[in-house]
């Protein structure tokens, strides 16, 4: 087991949970119902990736990939949800900066595709 990945997986577990819970009862009536669905997309997605790096920490294989593996599932919540987060909540922070925040969305699923990428081959390369 490796205990940085699992730590990891801990903090954006607690998160994901912390966030689910503000989203359903916190920001139910002060966005849009769209951008409620987008907020909860982005729960969603933090939490199969909590599962995937839980899984990489038990793999049985620490290697360069399964380094990769674990920043990559790290950067790609960070960006895919942390994007959706924010872009969800405009309608209440107006903020000019989630303008720009749309085009890194993209960049954080890309990060959790190389994330998933690096998993199979830190396992398929695996000495058997």
């Amino acid at each position: 087991m490796n205990k940085n990945i699992v730590l990891t997986a801990s903090v954006f577990g607690v998160l994901a949970v912390m966030l689910g819970a503000f989203g359903a009862h916190g920001l139910r009536d002060l966005i849009s119902a769209q951008a409620l669905s987008n907020w909860a997309k982005g729960v969603e997605y933090q939490f199969y990736h909590v599962f995937a790096l839980l899984f990489l920490s038990v793999s049985g294989t620490q290697n360069k990939l399964t380094k990769f593996a674990h920043w990559f599932f790290a950067i790609g919540i960070i960006l895919f949800s942390g994007s959706l987060y924010l872009l969800s909540t405009r309608e209440i922070h107006h903020w000019t900066i989630a303008e720009y925040v749309g085009p890194i969305t993209p960049i954080g699923g890309l990060s959790l595709i190389l994330g998933w990428l690096m998993l199979f081959f830190s396992v398929s390369s695996k000495s058997k």
